[in-house]
């Protein structure tokens, strides 16, 4: 089994950024959460483990880690919003307005998108991280069936 500090050492070297327990951590619990945590739940699974880190170490360095490329950050409605690493399988989400669903999707379903924006207003769109707000296939198949239209 490899070390995941190793990568997380060499992402943070090659920004020529400083590797610090804290970097190190934050990376390290974002990538075991599997993502799409808070900076709240981020700093709560941090103190676990060492209470002495105040929550505001914590927003500084997803700051700078978001600069950096290695974390995004994305907003999925009304919650906070949440971070997950750059990885190399880009996505994006799909929320449900009703169910707070989420729903992932490959990074390739925008192509057709940032080539017009480029072809239309010459704006290179940055897209790391983009989510689209709706109604899911089964709140929408309730709603219409409420509303009597099949």
């Amino acid at each position: 089994m490899t070390d995941p500090y190793v990568a997380y050492r060499e992402a943070l070297s090659l920004r020529g950024l400083r590797v610090t327990p804290q970097r190190l951590m934050i990376l390290h619990v974002i990538d075991e959460g599997n993502g799409h945590l808070t900076a709240e739940q981020i700093g709560d699974r941090i103190r676990a483990k060492f209470p002495a880190i105040h929550q505001g170490t914590i927003y500084r360095t997803l700051e700078l880690l978001r600069e950096a490329g290695l974390v995004s950050e994305t907003h999925l409605g009304d919650r906070s919003a949440v971070y997950e690493l750059m990885g190399n399988h880009p996505h994006h989400h799909l929320v449900c307005d009703r169910c707070g669903s989420i729903t992932e999707v490959g990074d390739t379903l925008l192509d057709p998108l940032r080539a017009a924006l480029l072809t239309e207003f010459g704006f290179r769109a940055r897209t790391e991280h983009f989510a689209i707000f709706g109604l899911c296939a089964q709140c929408a198949q309730q709603r219409n069936s409420a509303s009597g239209i099949e």
